[in-house]
């Protein structure tokens, strides 16, 4: 190649990488979007220091559950939307504004739960639980999402604990369910707790009330707020459920649904009622109550606390659904169950300044120093771990004044030092906080010695 050649290769070249060049200064870089150091609206974190009412309000429902005969089963967060515009309703506020709705890329319409008795319905019929025997009774607890107005105790994203019974329809199950809310909420240290109960009739009695409903609001629909008279044609039951002042002074003189139940729920409805008076619970019967799912059949009711301050303060609800199985497809099977909402519940907590779940304090401090020290440490502390102390160290601490100082912090009965002349020996130095002597002890022989100081009265960890 001569030299002309090779002067007109380098500035073709040139020009080539000149072009990219070009090409690639076009680009602008993309500005990157804020980061917010916060959860989204309606959401937020459950911090330590909240955690103790957390757990006992865990291990009060896991304890109940148990003892009332309940299996624990859990459920997707995630379930196809279909399954609650067909049992939710398509006309009620959960599917109309409340869902969490999404399309994956394959094309699925998906939501988040916003509530969890389909999707426990949906496991009941896809897992042929039908041929358990009856009654089938399912705990679950979990976050469930709605896409509402954030308000104390209402969250975008709360905590839920549900219980349901399938393949029973006498009355005493619903007694029993609310004996068992009760029960709940008594044993988390709340008091002044009231039951509203109403009967909202099956679909035989209820297609003559809706009629009846319809007649006695067209008359006053221009004194209904916006949302209800859309609810007259789509849902006039939810009327009666409305908060808006206007809406609760038309419904105040409503025809009640206890007055125009069929014969077969009027007598379950009474018999609920005798059970409630037997068992002594406190109800009164609320004929404004409907709950706000299509899928109730008879009874609904609803827990509240009283706050002291005029304000009924909901801590959960439920009722029958009786034909929930049938409509989803499964075989006809009773069904009735509750939800009870826990941030709800902790605030409560907190209000009435009640007794929580305590972590067992630490009742060893291991102190070591050194490098060889630290090695030591770590199977000593999985030895003394195993057996059922609660240990306290500090293991990133190089100062052994430090971390006895942190001992002193923890109000240890006993601390273990290993320094470099134990780790070698292999013992380990036992300092009694109460009496301030100390003993050199051989690792084969530390469990018993720190027992044998403890009295065995050892505080077990994996309780």
């Amino acid at each position: 190649m001569n030299k002309k050649s090779i002067k007109k290769s380098d500035k073709k070249n040139k020009a080539s990488k000149d072009s990219k060049r070009k090409t690639v200064s076009k680009k602008e870089p993309s500005e990157k979007e804020p980061l917010l150091l916060q959860p989204p609206r309606g959401m937020r974190d459950i911090l330590p220091a909240d955690q103790p009412y957390w757990e006992h309000v865990r291990r009060v429902l896991s304890r109940l559950s148990y003892e009332y005969g309940y299996q624990r089963i859990d459920i997707p967060l995630v379930e196809y939307a279909n399954l609650f515009t067909r049992s939710v309703g398509e006309g009620t506020d959960i599917v109309e504004k409340e869902m969490y709705t999404l399309t994956t890329r394959g094309g699925d319409k998906l939501a988040l739960r916003p509530e969890m008795t389909a999707g426990i319905a949906r496991s009941f019929i896809q897992n042929g639980m039908n041929v358990l025997p009856k009654p089938v009774k399912l705990f679950s607890m979990g976050q469930i999402y709605r896409y509402d107005r954030p308000q104390e105790g209402r969250y975008r994203e709360h905590w839920q604990a549900n219980f349901d019974i399938f393949g029973e329809s006498n009355p005493i199950m619903d007694a029993h369910l609310i004996q068992l809310s009760y029960r709940l909420v008594t044993s988390l240290g709340l008091k002044n707790i009231q039951f509203q109960i109403n009967s909202i009739g099956c679909s035989a009695c209820r297609k003559d009330y809706r009629n009846l409903l319809v007649s006695y609001f067209e008359s006053r629909k221009q004194k209904l707020c916006q949302d209800c008279k859309r609810r007259l044609e789509v849902n006039p039951l939810r009327i009666l459920d409305c908060k808006e002042d206007k809406c609760v002074q038309v419904g105040s003189n409503a025809p009640q649904t206890v007055d125009h139940l069929c014969p077969e729920c009027h007598l379950h409805f009474k018999n609920l009622l005798e059970y409630l008076d037997e068992l002594n619970l406190p109800y009164m019967i609320n004929n404004r109550l409907v709950r706000g799912l299509d899928y109730y059949t008879k009874t609904v009711f609803e827990i509240w606390a009283d706050n002291n301050d005029g304000r009924n303060f909901s801590l959960g609800g439920g009722g029958r659904y009786d034909k929930l199985i049938k409509s989803l497809g499964g075989e006809d099977t009773p069904a009735i169950g509750f939800g009870l909402g826990l941030d709800r519940l902790v605030i409560e907590m907190k209000k009435a300044n009640t007794k929580i779940y305590k972590q067992p304090t630490p009742r060893v401090f291991l102190a070591q120093l050194g490098e060889l020290a630290k090695k030591k440490s770590l199977n000593i502390f999985s030895e003394l771990e195993k057996n059922g102390i609660v240990v306290a160290e500090s293991f990133g601490r190089g100062s052994l004044k430090s971390q006895l100082r942190l001992a002193d912090k923890f109000k240890v009965e006993i601390t273990l030092i290993i320094g470099q002349k134990e780790a070698l020996d292999g013992t380990v130095i036992v300092k009694n906080m109460k009496t301030g002597s100390q003993e050199t002890v051989a690792v084969e022989k530390l469990i018993n010695a720190v027992k044998k100081i403890l009295k065995n009265d050892v505080v077990v960890s994996h309780a």
